[in-house]
């Protein structure tokens, strides 16, 4: 009696504790099933809208957001494709209800024997519910929640239904959701159309699709490729022979994803969302961008660099090309974007040096000077301001045009003091100069900062034929149906200076190019131009034009530190002659706009008043000069070297 007492105690209570843990199982399922997302039509959930971006010529230059290939059914796919995935990653999964007990408990063995998390228990199912309603949060109420989530999925769709849901959702890296976006990106072909080892490195993306994906580190997708083989082989989905024969067909060439533009896809993103005022659907922009001078101009920045920036000091270069009504050609905006998001060409404001002069003659020009006007370089002073010639050289005497061409510090202040300080300003920002500018005596010498885009973008007045130029970067963006959602409506163009002036201003920049401080920067065809350097190296410039192209160069250092006697003269013009030369690579030769580039090329014509004419002279002067000379007297005749004197390193600005 006393022991079926003790049996029936035993059995009531162990009832009520069974009840008890019911009731609390219960709560704590009520509690993470709370929160829960709406689990409805899978086919309803959000992604993030694709920006695809197009270049002028209709390739595929970046792409931003999801990206999501046709949906396929299982039965339209290999039937290697769906098995390297099974193989890999959940081997039972056709006899398992959404969680893999057996499979779970193999992974903790091998966790606690390996020391370290090396396998997961999680099925596709499970991967399928964390995919696409929770978040990746390594927590318990995140894990308990996806196996709830998995039951019901068992529970709402069959096997098949399961896998095809997983397959054209997964992730697989570079921004492709689902096995046919990923062969398109990776392999350029359909999922259908995968071969036995494109699928399994697709499947072999799933562990690790950011880091293992074929265009970022090709060996390592290759040795996945090969371990989702081997594995196929285990489970007898496949055989050896099929395996090996697998690998023997593996191609070394891939579609590629670099983008090759990768400063202006920025640039271009940011105006995208400006325009549309939020991007809520799938897109495509199409952009102005020249994928052959693109790439032209990303070589020649980084071989220039590579070649000289170290010894140089120079740790930075920024190139952007625009056509004559401003649509932008090519934009490079540092040595590496992996390293540095930050475009110099669009957002640095560094001083301009001598590359501003161009405005300051062009308010002489407007006030009546013209390119022979004779002016006195010699040094000059504007209240306690004494600006000094590069070098500390004066020449006495010398037309216009020879000071723009050896870019003459005095002559500019001169101009700048006849005109006033203000009309400069007033002609920068005629010329589309939007940045802060003082107008104040700096300003003859580019004190005041600006960006490489803007600048070019002023300059692009003179190949435009006078027009006022604005630089733009997108023609059109249309929706997934071809809906059209913007296209740029090109404006009249404003004329900001006369066709008189810009003859006479092509005439100085092309002496700039053809024998003045901008030589280096020849491309084989008539070109105009401006070299540019700032105080103690910091920045150096050159900004040119053809009747093709106008495209800017700027070399300095983040830091603001000097470079190593860079100026306008080398690097800067070295880097736009190669790239202009090779951009424009079997082109007809054509004059400048506005002309005037014969008569600047005439060097030993002396009705241009050129150096080269003076030089063979015998009239030149090239001695410093004296120190505490007063202001406006001539310096003393020197001797005459035997190397003209702009092929020296002091002249080159």
């Amino acid at each position: 009696m006393q022991a079926a007492g003790i049996l029936r105690r035993v059995v009531v209570w162990s009832l009520v504790a069974a009840i008890w843990v019911g009731v609390i199982g219960a709560g704590v399922l009520a509690w993470y099933a709370y929160d829960l997302p709406e689990v409805g039509e899978i086919e309803q959930l959000t992604r993030r809208p694709n920006i695809t971006l197009l270049a002028a010529d209709g390739t595929q230059l970046a792409s931003f957001g999801d990206r999501f290939g046709a949906t396929r059914a299982l039965h339209e796919l290999p039937p290697h494709l769906p098995r390297a995935v099974i193989a890999v990653e959940d081997r039972r999964f056709y006899d398992h209800g959404g969680v893999d007990f057996r499979g779970l408990l193999r992974a903790v063995f091998v966790n606690i024997r390996d020391g370290r998390i090396s396998q997961g228990g999680s099925t596709i199912t499970q991967q399928l519910a964390k995919n696409l309603f929770l978040t990746s949060d390594r927590t318990l109420k995140r894990k308990i929640q996806e196996v709830m989530l998995a039951v019901w999925l068992e529970r709402r769709f069959t096997k098949d239904q399961i896998l095809t849901i997983y397959l054209n959702r997964v992730y697989l890296g570079a921004g492709t959701y689902g096995m046919d976006a990923a062969a398109r990106h990776y392999f350029g072909k359909p999922a259908t159309q995968v071969s036995l080892y494109e699928a399994a490195l697709l499947a072999g993306l799933l562990k690790a699709p950011s880091r293992l994906n074929p265009t970022r580190d090709p060996e390592g997708a290759d040795q996945r490729a090969a371990l989702v083989l081997q594995t196929m082989v285990d489970a007898e989905f496949i055989t050896r022979v099929e395996a090996d024969g697998a690998l023997a067909t593996r191609k070394p060439t891939r579609v590629a994803s670099g983008n090759q533009a990768p400063y202006f896809a920025d640039w271009i993103m940011a105006q995208v969302r400006a325009y549309l005022g939020g991007v809520e659907s799938d897109i495509r922009v199409v952009t102005t961008i020249d994928p052959a001078l693109q790439k032209v101009a990303r070589e020649e920045v980084r071989a220039l660099l590579a070649e000289q920036g170290t010894d140089r000091k120079a740790g930075q270069a920024a190139l952007v090309s625009l056509a004559p009504d401003g649509a932008v050609r090519a934009m490079v905006g540092g040595r590496d974007y992996a390293t540095s998001q930050f475009n110099r060409a669009t957002q640095a404001l560094r001083q301009p040096g001598s590359a501003f002069k161009t405005f300051v003659y062009l308010a002489g020009l407007e006030a009546g000077l013209n390119p022979d006007s004779q002016v006195n370089d010699a040094p000059v002073r504007m209240g306690d301001w004494r600006p000094k010639n590069y070098a500390g050289r004066y020449y006495g005497k010398v037309t216009l045009r020879e000071s723009f061409a050896r870019s003459m510090n005095s002559v500019a202040v001169r101009v700048t003091q006849q005109v006033g300080p203000k009309k400069v300003v007033e002609a920068a920002r005629r010329m589309g100069i939007t940045s802060d500018l003082r107008p104040n005596g700096g300003i003859a010498l580019g004190a005041s900062e600006v960006t490489l885009l803007e600048l070019t973008g002023a300059y692009g007045v003179f190949a435009n034929q006078g027009r006022l130029v604005g630089p733009y970067g997108i023609t059109e963006i249309r929706d997934a149906q071809g809906k059209l959602l913007f296209r740029r409506t090109p404006p009249p163009g404003e004329t900001v200076i006369s066709a008189g002036t810009l003859s006479q201003m092509s005439n100085m920049m092309a002496a700039t190019v053809v024998w003045g401080t901008g030589k280096a920067a020849q491309p084989g065809r008539a070109a105009a131009g401006k070299t540019g350097t700032s105080q103690d190296f910091r920045d150096a410039w050159f900004i040119g034009y053809t009747a093709e192209l106008v495209t800017g160069v700027w070399f300095g250092n983040d830091d603001g530190l000097p470079m190593d006697k860079v100026t306008g003269g080398n690097l800067p013009a070295q880097l736009w002659g190669r790239t202009m030369k090779r951009g424009l690579e079997g082109l007809p030769q054509r004059p400048l706009p506005g002309g005037g580039a014969l008569l600047a090329q005439s060097g030993q014509d002396d009705s241009i008043g050129g150096f080269i004419g003076r030089i063979l002279k015998g009239l030149s002067s090239d001695q410093p000069a004296a120190q505490g000379q007063p202001a406006g007297r001539n310096p003393a005749p020197a001797r005459q070297d035997a190397e003209p004197f702009w092929k020296r390193e002091s002249q080159r600005d």
